[in-house]
């Protein structure tokens, strides 16, 4: 059974650090893209990074400069690294494989930023 799990979250300053980890597992194919979302209580989900098999990457304008996505040669890992987190980064943060045209997700990760 495949399955995507997400890892790293927790509690944080505002202006500290957190890298997440999103890992497939039970799947003999490489993910060809593996994004992460968040969703914050009352808000819809929304994207917040993606990183494609030839290391195209892209980001919501509001992580710019401070989000770094990046994964395994494999492509069965993605790495979220959250730097300069504001206390608007609070959410749980999803990560999504596209394996075979399949989207999958994983149950998420919550991230506060809280002094």
């Amino acid at each position: 059974q495949v399955q995507v799990m997400e890892s790293g979250g927790g509690l944080v300053q505002p202006g500290g650090s957190l890298r997440l980890s999103c890992v497939i597992s039970g799947s003999i194919y490489s993910a060809t893209a593996m994004s992460w979302y968040r969703q914050a209580p009352g808000k819809e989900r929304e994207m917040v990074a993606g990183i494609v098999s030839g290391g195209n990457t892209k980001y919501a304008d509001s992580v710019k400069g401070r989000f770094a996505i990046s994964r395994d040669h494999a492509m069965k890992t993605a790495y979220l690294q959250m730097n300069s987190l504001q206390s608007e980064d609070t959410a749980v943060y999803f990560c999504n494989a596209l394996i075979r045209g399949h989207s999958m997700w994983g149950q998420g990760t919550q991230v506060t930023v809280s002094s």
